[in-house]
């Protein structure tokens, strides 16, 4: 049965430099690159040597731990460098990028009329299980256990979050072919959660075989695990499978043509780029083929991802696994003058979630803001700010210093397995500590893999 909820905590942090509706194609990407670092937990086992040949689809390494979980290459290529840092950790496989492209063919499957582990065994031969990821632990899901539900957050309402409404159009046999194979994952039912402020496409308003939810509210209104708090929680021993909405037409894709498709839309976000649209590249693109010529200085963060969770790749990085966004932001390193722009300026064109400056008082201001911390890590004390940003019926505070101390039944009274790193990244922002908050919730989550599960 459908379910509304109307959040009243939450924080929309409005930003200056949104992405303009319109789409454009990218220029196609010389290198691209897989990175273990975006599969979180992941040992890769490379069954590929530098300078042997790829074809788009074709397996490049696996978890060494679960063979089954198999990574592919986005392009026909060249494994041009398996980049490795401290003890030959492997950082990234990167793949140059050939004039041709040869993909990986199989026959085109209705996921609906095969079973389960049919569905799970073609996902998994075909690189596409990476695509879902599990609650809890917020990590690629585990192909042995059933999930109770699987959710899908059709809008993102981190800052300059792309618009997938926009982004998915004109899409809906690809969406309700990858909703009818994750259909098939569950006993349950799948889930997708609509913004209650907007007009959703037709898309999602469209989707069979789904229950359909409404939310109301500020950011994290769109984090999946927000939805999942609300509408279904998760308790010990349950699981929970979500997927994004792009992501469902890649499968959907796969399973309706028979082939592996990477291609991505990408919002160029932030108050320091030009050129500010939807562009269509392919997953793990190097993002200079969409940032260059679109930066209006150098002293900048180019960050894969969202101003709040996101990875800063620089100017030559490589588009994160699961990013739909790139956010580009002043470094903020500069030297600011206490009277004019520092710490005893009137603050006209500063933000601040305590009601600091009068910006308070202008709802619909829009800023530019930089990196810059402004100020150094300190006591860890209660300040009351944290529980007006995070719409869960858990303490926070108590929960971080709960891992902190490393207090395992504390962490799972508390609520460890409903959460994920970016569920706190709010709190991260507003807490006056200074304190890798995100980290932290990361740290407790893998105590509780080794000790729980």
């Amino acid at each position: 049965m459908s379910k509304a909820v109307r959040l009243k905590k939450g924080l929309d942090i409005k930003l200056f430099g949104e992405a303009d509706q319109v789409k454009v194609e990218a220029k196609k990407p010389t290198m691209v690159a897989l990175k273990p670092s975006d599969f979180h937990g992941l040992i890769p086992k490379v069954i590929l040597k530098e300078g042997e040949e790829v074809k788009r689809g074709e397996v490049v390494f696996y978890d060494k731990y679960n063979k089954d979980l198999k990574f592919v290459s986005p392009v026909t290529g060249t494994i041009s460098e398996i980049l490795r840092g401290e003890k030959r950790r492997i950082l990234e496989v990167r793949i140059s990028a050939s004039s041709t492209d040869e993909a990986v063919h199989v026959n085109p499957i209705d996921p609906s009329s095969i079973s389960r582990e049919e569905v799970k065994s073609t996902m998994l031969a075909n690189g596409l299980w990476p695509f879902i990821k599990q609650r809890p632990l917020d990590k690629i899901a585990d192909p042995s256990v059933t999930p109770k539900a699987i959710f899908i957050s059709s809008f993102d309402s981190a800052p300059l979050a792309p618009d997938y409404d926009f982004i998915l159009h004109g899409q809906d046999q690809f969406f309700q072919h990858g909703l009818n194979a994750l259909a098939k994952l569950t006993d349950g039912k799948v889930n997708i959660t609509l913004n209650g402020k907007g007009s959703p496409d037709e898309c999602f308003v469209n989707a069979k075989n789904v229950v359909i939810n409404k939310i109301v509210g500020k950011h994290p209104a769109g984090n999946v695990g927000t939805q999942i708090h609300h509408f279904d929680p998760i308790d010990k021993g349950e699981f929970v499978f979500t997927v994004n909405p792009q992501d469902v037409v890649t499968i959907g894709k796969f399973f309706a043509e028979g082939s592996y498709d990477p291609t991505r839309y990408v919002a160029l976000t932030g108050s320091e780029t030009e050129g500010r649209k939807y562009y269509k590249t392919i997953i793990g693109a190097n993002v200079e083929s969409i940032v260059k010529g679109n930066l209006t200085n150098d002293n900048v963060r180019v960050i894969s991802g969202n101003a709040l969770t996101g990875e800063a790749i620089g100017e030559k990085g490589f588009l994160g696994f699961y990013d739909a966004q790139i956010t580009v932001l002043p470094e903020g390193d500069d030297y600011k003058f206490f009277l004019t722009d520092g710490w005893l300026a009137p603050g006209f064109d500063k933000y601040s979630s305590h009601r600091l400056f009068p910006t308070w008082l202008m709802p619909n201001k829009k800023y530019r803001l930089d990196t810059n911390l402004n100020g150094e890590e300190r006591g860890f004390v209660v300040t009351g700010e944290m529980e007006k940003v995070l719409p869960f019926d858990i303490l926070p505070m108590q929960l971080i210093k709960a891992i902190m101390v490393n207090d395992i039944d504390a962490m799972e009274q508390l609520g460890i397995y409903e959460i994920a790193p970016e569920d706190f990244a709010l709190c991260e922002y507003v807490c006056t500590s200074k304190i890798a908050i995100q980290e932290k919730i990361r740290e407790g989550l893998d105590v509780i893999e080794e000790e729980c599960m």
